[in-house]
């Protein structure tokens, strides 16, 4: 068989994984949101003629384009590969169904485990510029000085210019102990200049918790990683030990994670219930109800939310506000609905497709809507008011305040 001949059979091969979401032999990694055992068997939304023949089209125009596209060098194949399943990934219409391209596959699936390898900085683009958000406590950012609104220019003599946020971040991990130089201008200084950064492990701060004034207990959670369970349960032992009146729970900028941590993590505060239900595309139904012993059965509960909360941060909220077990406070939350598998090819490349919807335990479906809290804490509340954290201090009110009494 000639390379061509290979790159071709490769390019269908993965064009109809891209289509037919099918996934044998290949492996099988976690996606930002996912049902916890997904079967690795081919859909059969097309048959094999038809995709043969709908194909066809695909490589007549392929052929016009290795024939007649003006260029300097060969064509590299491995981005039209790539551009390919993208395409059609995109052509679903649905902005939770994607591919990855390895780098950004890796660094999803180290997120979701918890840890990685690098300088620990929280980073996103803004206008089309890589800044640093914040660097963490104790990194190697942290110690170098780095500072927020920071902008990282090149990485090791790379323009980070036009390139992607994964494709930016990739370039910046790597393995503890290699060292990376960055170049950053600052606000306020005439000259960009270069900081040299020695990589280490980087563990993500998925849980921060502690006492507040008034006896009253706090614990954040970032992300539903794989740490999330193990994390959550060290801090509400802690807090449980001080016999607190009331605890928050905050969830604000929770993106989601896994599906089972959420149940897991729902079970601390639940004594027992259903905490969610699935409904995939063939309309069959998964119920997920609560999981072992919780550390947080019965002390007043109330949880903090925002636009930021979404996805499994939405089904242990909406879990606690359905069956009464928490008040809402904070703004409303993303409204994300669906579940996703994530499909890792063989090259460490990524399809992640939605497979289900689910629904909290009073048959909420959040797609575009997403939960109301019980107390709403307005954006103008939030820019203006003198306090640092509004939403907080409007828990803390709602806590210390006396409850109507309800009837049995």
């Amino acid at each position: 068989m000639s390379s061509q001949d290979r790159t071709r059979m490769a390019l269908v091969i993965v064009l109809v994984l891209a289509i037919v979401v099918a996934a044998g032999g290949t492996g099988f990694a976690a996606g930002w949101f996912l049902s916890p055992r997904i079967p690795l068997a081919p859909a059969a939304s097309a048959s094999q003629a038809d995709l043969q023949q709908r194909f066809q089209l695909f490589w007549e125009a392929w052929s016009v384009i290795d024939r007649e596209f003006n260029r300097d060098g060969p064509i590299d194949l491995q981005k039209a590969v790539y551009g390919a399943i993208s395409g059609a990934v995109q052509s679903l219409g649905d902005p939770y169904t994607a591919f990855s391209p390895p780098a950004q596959a890796k660094i999803l699936a180290q997120d979701l485990e918890g840890c990685f390898e690098g300088i620990g900085a929280t980073v996103d683009l803004v206008d089309g510029l890589l800044t640093v958000v914040q660097p963490l406590e104790g990194s190697p950012a942290f110690k170098a000085g780095l500072l927020s609104n920071d902008v990282v220019l090149e990485v090791d003599g790379t323009p980070l210019k036009g390139m992607d946020l994964t494709q930016a971040i990739a370039l910046i991990r790597g393995p503890k102990g290699s060292q990376v130089r960055l170049l950053i201008r600052r606000e306020g200084m005439a000259e960009p200049f270069e900081v040299v950064l020695t990589r280490e492990r980087i563990d993500l701060p998925t849980v921060s918790y502690h006492m507040l004034d008034d006896g009253i207990a706090y614990v954040r959670l970032a992300e539903f990683n794989s740490q999330a369970t193990v994390r959550l349960q060290a801090a509400l032992g802690e807090l449980m030990r001080n016999e607190p009146r009331a605890l928050i729970f905050d969830l604000r900028g929770n993106p989601g994670g896994y599906l089972h941590i959420a149940v897991q993590v729902a079970s601390q505060f639940m004594r027992d219930g259903l905490v969610v239900t699935e409904k995939d595309s063939q309309g069959e139904i998964t119920e997920y109800r609560v999981d072992g012993k919780g550390l947080a059965l019965d002390v007043p509960l109330v949880v903090l939310v925002d636009g930021g909360s979404a996805s499994a941060s939405e089904i242990v909220a909406g879990a606690l506000q359905d069956t009464g077990r928490a008040t809402l406070i904070g703004r409303t939350t993303f409204g994300k609905g669906c579940v996703q598998a994530t499909y890792t090819l063989s090259d460490g490349s990524a399809v992640r497709v939605t497979i289900a919807r689910w629904y909290t335990p009073k048959g909420r479906q959040l797609d575009s809507g997403g939960l109301e809290p019980d107390i709403a804490v307005s954006p103008d509340t939030e820019s203006t008011e003198t306090t640092q954290d509004p939403v907080l201090e409007r828990a803390r009110e709602f806590i210390l305040s006396p409850q109507p009494a309800t009837t049995p």
